[in-house]
């Protein structure tokens, strides 16, 4: 008789204890070593995050993250988005060592390694806890794609190409 072996599911405390120089996150208690960005992958961030960060904070909407500061969504899923918003209505899962819930807002930046696992998994998990709004970049081909939460699933509500304006959120696909 052949008997399968327990899966034992990683959690943040182990999660924690991975070396600080390198990147890990922590999919559904599976530790996930992450490779460095490349220069496009942080071109992009920074053309991003930049102003994001600026207009949050002379708009007084809340904050803006940059990676690697860790998301726990939960004991067995811990991740490091390129960029996070926590809105000041939501500031309250803001620590001194990370967030604690779902943000209102994450960018992930794919690259060839991140593709998949960033449109099916992440997402899967993004929405299961509760993140309002998800945007994917192809830094590459210049390209965004705006998903936004609706009945418990990120659903693509904009896809934008380089010179384009995202539109307001009261004019996007509302639920």
């Amino acid at each position: 008789m052949v008997t399968a072996k327990p899966t034992v599911k990683l959690t943040y405390d182990d999660y924690r204890k991975t070396p600080e120089d390198e990147r890990y996150e922590l999919i559904e208690g599976e530790l996930i070593l992450a490779a460095a960005p490349n220069i496009a992958h942080q071109t992009a961030q920074g053309n991003l995050g930049s102003p994001m960060h600026t207009f949050v904070r002379t708009e007084d909407l809340g904050y803006v993250f940059f990676s690697s500061c860790d998301v726990v969504l939960s004991e067995h899923n811990t991740f490091q988005p390129d960029l996070v918003l926590v809105s000041k209505e939501n500031a309250g899962i803001i620590t001194d060592a990370n967030i604690q819930g779902a943000p209102d807002l994450v960018v992930e930046i794919i690259s060839s390694y991140s593709t998949g696992r960033d449109w099916v998994t992440k997402r899967d998990l993004y929405a299961k806890y509760g993140v309002k709004e998800y945007w994917l970049i192809d830094p590459i081909n210049r390209t965004l794609w705006v998903m936004r939460l609706r009945n418990g699933y990120l659903e693509l509500s904009d896809t934008l190409y380089e010179g384009d304006t995202l539109p307001p959120p009261q004019s996007r696909v509302s639920a």
